[in-house]
């Protein structure tokens, strides 16, 4: 019988992966949206746990390109969607609707855009 821990042996505890059960709607969201990966810097204590929440956030700003354009694919289903219901099906009301999510969306990614610029300048 093999141990389960066989493969674990000798690597650092940080490099063991271990199995996380993940509701499909907590990842929906964290495949859509990035808040999760930040710390905030309003529940710091001190100045020390101040800037360690900064650092960690400055860290994670590299993950934000990946939700720019995840969102750039939204705001682009969004607005062909928009685009489809309006000339094809002749739906003023699903078009307006889906102009509406992509707007949405679009003013999400200046969010995006306007954070990572941020948490890339110096000190």
């Amino acid at each position: 019988m093999r141990d389960r821990h066989s493969a674990t042996r000798g690597a650092p505890p940080e490099a063991v992966a271990l199995p996380v059960d993940i509701s499909f709607a907590t990842l929906l969201y964290r495949f859509i949206f990035f808040d999760w990966l930040f710390a905030d810097l309003n529940k710091a204590r001190n100045l020390f746990e101040r800037h360690a929440a900064w650092q960690h956030n400055r860290r994670m700003r590299r993950h934000l390109p990946v939700y720019f354009w995840r969102w750039l694919v939204l705001t682009l289903l969004a607005f062909g969607s928009g685009a489809l219901a309006e000339h094809w099906l002749e739906t003023t009301l699903m078009a307006a609707w889906c102009f509406t999510w992509s707007s949405l969306t679009l003013s999400g990614m200046v969010v995006i855009g306007v954070l990572w610029i941020f948490l890339a300048r110096p000190e």
